[in-house]
């Protein structure tokens, strides 16, 4: 799963999932196009979904400005951005920091809509603007009624243990990983192309596996796994290095002497990243997003074959990336189970996407993107697309920031 050059890990505002139901109706946001008008008052009558509406504001200066009027049961809000950048906007308990409601990547100068059943309790949005702090409107306080359940906020401190264990797997992962790519440099060293080409694809799958890490990783990273996208030579130019570079060179016939280089800068980055990897510390906070972005790289990168240098593994490597994306979630379960009803489905779709990517592999060969026929190749990208949506939900649980 690269992430270096032009790639990025992206995060479910950059990619526009927005106002996603946290599955298995935990939160009652719903997003649909358009929207009542509002009166002077901040009220809107019943539209044609036979709700109240209410307009209010997002912006850094005005935050839920436009709920005046508040009442129990179900209801919409038509979330104006009025601003000039993108914001996530939350709707909260001030008090508690539980989550009612929240409608990622409204853009500027667009109305989104989010539909929640409140109770009694006080409430106020908080409106998160792109590169910028988070700032929480007025508190609004309904009295009677029945609401809809809310999600108990994940704080930072209920991060940490989970991002200290899972670090403490990923450096057993580079253990492993520095014995692969000696073994890879080892093949090519001795001019063994067909052995060095049997080692590649498990040193690769190794640190594929690692994904929530590659942001800790820095410019490692690039060196280790980058491909050639963005160098002014391609994939000629020097700086192509990595496994990417040992895969064009292994599947296009280069000689053991010119591969020996780049395999073993390959074998001595693994080497060094694992050095460092004792010193280094993952932002707890990110340990959610991380587990979305996994997949939603692996639609962008793996399904479509572009990072394919001449192996055909994309589909390995996919697989992979869900069993890096299981490494997360087992370690944020203990704080899911009690907060994410959707969690089981989560983890049955995980299953069908395991057993789907398995049945690729005959004989020991992966069948490559471009190989599927439409009905498999629909299937695979509806599943892992799934996949990323509920994903999506398990980032902004996690996400810290919106307990401010």
């Amino acid at each position: 799963m690269p992430r270096s050059g032009p790639k990025k890990l992206f995060s479910p505002r950059a990619c526009g999932i927005g106002g996603a139901l946290l599955a298995g109706g935990l939160l009652a946001g719903l997003v649909v196009a358009g929207g009542g008008a509002a009166d002077g008052a901040g009220r809107a009558p019943a539209a044609a979904d036979g709700l109240p509406h209410t307009s209010v504001e997002v912006s850094s200066g005005g935050c839920g400005r436009g709920w005046r009027h508040a009442r129990p049961g179900t209801q919409v809000f038509d979330l104006h951005n009025t601003s000039d950048v993108a914001a996530e906007v939350y709707l909260k308990s001030p008090r508690t920091g539980a989550l009612y409601g929240e409608v990622e990547g409204v853009g500027p100068g667009t109305t989104r809509q989010l539909r929640v059943r409140l109770g009694g309790g006080t409430y106020a949005f908080m409106c998160l603007p792109d590169d910028a702090d988070a700032v929480t409107g007025p508190t609004v306080r309904i009295r009677g009624g029945t609401g809809g359940p809310a999600a108990a906020p994940v704080t930072e401190h209920d991060l940490i243990p989970p991002a200290l264990d899972y670090q403490k797997w990923v450096g057993r992962g580079l253990d492993e990983l520095v014995g692969r790519t000696g073994q890879l440099r080892d093949a090519v060293a001795r001019g063994d192309l067909a052995g060095a080409r049997h080692a590649w694809l498990p040193a690769h799958l190794t640190y594929e596996r690692l994904g929530a890490a590659y942001g800790t990783f820095g410019d490692a990273d690039r060196k280790i796994n980058g491909t050639g996208a963005g160098l002014p030579r391609g994939d000629r130019d020097p700086g192509f290095s990595g496994f990417h570079r040992l895969e064009y060179g292994l599947w296009h016939g280069e000689s053991a002497g010119t591969l020996r280089a780049p395999a073993a800068a390959l074998a001595a980055d693994v080497r060094r990243l694992r050095e460092d990897w004792a010193q280094a510390r993952m932002e707890p906070a990110d340990l959610g997003l991380r587990a979305h972005e996994i997949l939603e790289n692996t639609l962008q990168f793996e399904l479509t074959g572009r990072t394919d240098y001449g192996s055909g593994s994309n589909l390995a490597t996919a697989r992979a990336n869900l069993d890096g994306t299981r490494a997360v979630l087992s370690r944020l379960r203990p704080l899911l189970v009690s907060r994410y009803p959707g969690l089981p489905a989560l983890e049955r779709e995980l299953d069908r996407a395991r057993d789907l990517l398995d049945g690729f592999r005959r004989a020991g060969r992966w069948t490559a993107p471009d190989q599927l026929d439409r009905s498999r190749r629909e299937r695979t990208d509806a599943l892992l697309g799934d996949l990323v949506e509920r994903l999506a939900s398990v980032a902004t649980l996690c996400d810290a920031r919106r307990t401010v």
